[in-house]
């Protein structure tokens, strides 16, 4: 759940992210402005701010799909980065650290590729994708750098080094990014319950109110105009039988 800011007497309070929280209606009668008070733009007001609430809503889930896109694809980039930083390091005689080697999973494909019959001085052989389903055999010509796509149909060689520096940082932006969606999703949840519950306490007092001043029956629940219709509907059956 994310924590509400502090806030100034006088100023709205919002989650962190800016998400104004919706102030719950103890006092109707107080609310509303007393027992003669008009309730239709108190009413509207509130229809108003929960579609906001279900707007916004629909725009982090819209955020939260995309990023739970996004973040596995980039966890995949940054692995693949890495090992060709750790063929790049052992084709220079450089010294590998624990860290790049990652984990048994990933030493195991290092083993399979850097195998007998695949030299370090040799092209790197990989399945290029052409479609979902259609791929090609290519070999990579290792020189130290690595493009990688940065939208809009930009591409841009960075050292590997550089590489793995940018991805680990855009993967953990996304990944504090889905977080902070998540917590603003279940926010806007509860604002939405809210409004929902304010607006089903402002309707049952205007009912009650208005059965305290006559205006609607005990039993039938209609006001004195639909009563009366509903009896001229009777008579006029009884006219034609």
């Amino acid at each position: 759940m994310a924590t509400t800011a502090s806030s100034s007497k006088g100023q709205m309070e919002t989650n962190p992210r800016g998400i104004p929280k919706a102030p719950f209606v103890a006092d109707v009668d107080e609310y509303v402005g007393g027992k003669d008070a008009e309730i239709q733009s108190t009413m509207k007001k509130f229809e108003e701010t929960t579609a906001k609430y279900r707007y916004m809503e629909i725009s982090l889930q819209q955020r939260r799909k995309a990023l739970l896109g996004k973040i596995p694809d980039m966890e995949q980039t940054l692995q693949v980065v890495k090992f060709l930083q750790v063929r790049r390091k052992k084709a220079l005689g450089e010294p590998i650290e624990e860290e790049e080697t990652g984990s048994d999973d990933d030493d195991d494909d290092l083993d399979d590729l850097d195998d007998e019959e695949q030299k370090e001085d040799k092209p790197l052989k990989t399945l290029f994708e052409l479609n979902d389903t259609l791929y090609a055999e290519a070999e990579v010509t290792e020189t130290g750098e690595v493009g990688l796509w940065l939208g809009a149909n930009i591409m841009l060689m960075y050292p590997l080094q550089e590489a793995i520096d940018l991805l680990t940082t855009k993967l953990a932006t996304a990944k504090k990014s889905h977080e902070e969606t998540v917590e603003d999703l279940e926010f806007l949840r509860e604002q939405i319950t809210v409004m929902e519950v304010n607006f089903a306490r402002v309707h049952n007092w205007d009912v009650k109110r208005r059965r305290e001043k006559g205006l609607i029956g005990q039993q039938s629940g209609l006001l004195p105009s639909q009563r009366k219709q509903g009896n001229d509907d009777d008579s006029d059956d009884d006219d034609r039988d």
